[in-house]
């Protein structure tokens, strides 16, 4: 059993201490929008998007209509009043952020990268759509801006098909094998989306979904809440009571067991998520972030328990 760990006063390795040990400052994240659709939603693979997907692809917080650069300093309008960490990280959110011509996405990366107070780009994206041409375009970013960090962030959700199937996800758990492999490979760090509390998933197939991501090398992780919101076919299923929602109580005590299975060195993107209130239909709690946080703490310190205490460095066939 590993022995237990402090991050920065937190009982798991969270990404604002992951940040301030690397830079030794906070850095903040602005969200962008790229311009881009998905083939969820273009009819490639369907044109109704993931079911529970918002019109804005999971961008709601990003300035849309501007360029890259605007967006940017739009962002940063927003932290002049904070007294720590001047330095930021480009993040593009909006829909697939890697479904373009590889010469457009070069030049919208550079153009994030050359930014001076940028420390780095994260960039959301479908395991399909990540071929060859796409990491290239990666690799050679890397090699134009070595002193700054490209990551990719992979929506997951579950490795179980049938909910895959449910939520329209659009690929198989193969791919995403394959899309991490080609990121492993070109040594670019993989952040993997994974939804807690999706539709008859119970607390066993969550796990067995934080168990096998345990074991893919990934570099981090994010822990989202499913949000029900408005003008989703998620949101007509939940009115017709198809499904409920996770407590309170529930989630914690999910969220725990998730983290203790999780390796130390694994840094936790996210442990909650940001609904707009303005689309968010349920679970209403989760609003308060601050005290889904306190009570994620309190709860840790409680049970005397932290991120990797079951984790097994040699366990295989998981």
């Amino acid at each position: 059993m590993p022995m237990r760990k402090d991050w920065g006063g937190k009982p798991y390795h969270s990404l604002d201490y992951y940040l301030k040990s690397t830079y030794g400052e906070k850095i903040y994240k602005i969200a962008l929008d790229a311009g881009m659709t998905c083939p969820n939603r273009d009819g490639k693979l369907d044109t109704r998007g993931c079911i529970f997907c918002s019109a804005g692809g999971s961008g709601d917080f990003a300035s849309h209509g501007f360029s890259i650069r605007e967006q940017l300093e739009n962002g940063k309008v927003l932290f002049r009043d904070k007294k720590i960490g001047n330095r930021f990280i480009a993040y593009f959110q909006s829909f697939t952020n890697t479904y373009a011509e590889p010469g457009r996405l070069h030049v919208l990366f550079a153009e994030a990268l050359s930014e001076p107070d940028v420390v780095g780009i994260s960039i959301a994206t479908r395991p399909d759509c990540l071929d060859q041409p796409v990491i290239d375009v990666l690799s050679n970013l890397k090699q134009q801006f070595p002193d700054k960090f490209i990551w990719v962030e992979l929506g997951l959700q579950t490795i179980h098909e049938q909910t895959a199937l449910y939520i329209r996800r659009g690929y198989p758990l193969s791919v995403f094998e394959e899309a991490l492999e080609r990121l492993q490979s070109a040594d670019i760090p993989a952040i993997v989306h994974i939804i807690l509390g999706l539709p008859y998933e119970n607390k066993d197939r969550m796990l067995e979904t934080c168990r096998y991501l345990s074991h893919q090398k990934i570099f981090g992780i994010k822990l989202q809440l499913l949000h029900v919101l408005k003008h989703t076919d998620l949101a007509d299923d939940f009115s017709k009571k198809t499904f409920e929602i996770l407590s309170f109580e529930e989630y914690i005590d999910i969220i725990i067991s998730c983290l203790e299975l999780l390796p130390p060195e694994m840094v936790i993107h996210r442990v909650t998520g940001d609904g707009s209130k303005e689309l968010l239909i349920a679970p209403t709690w989760s609003l308060n972030k601050r005290n889904v946080l306190n009570t994620l703490h309190k709860e840790l310190r409680i049970r005397e328990t932290f991120q990797g205490r079951l984790y097994l460095h040699d366990t295989t066939n998981i």
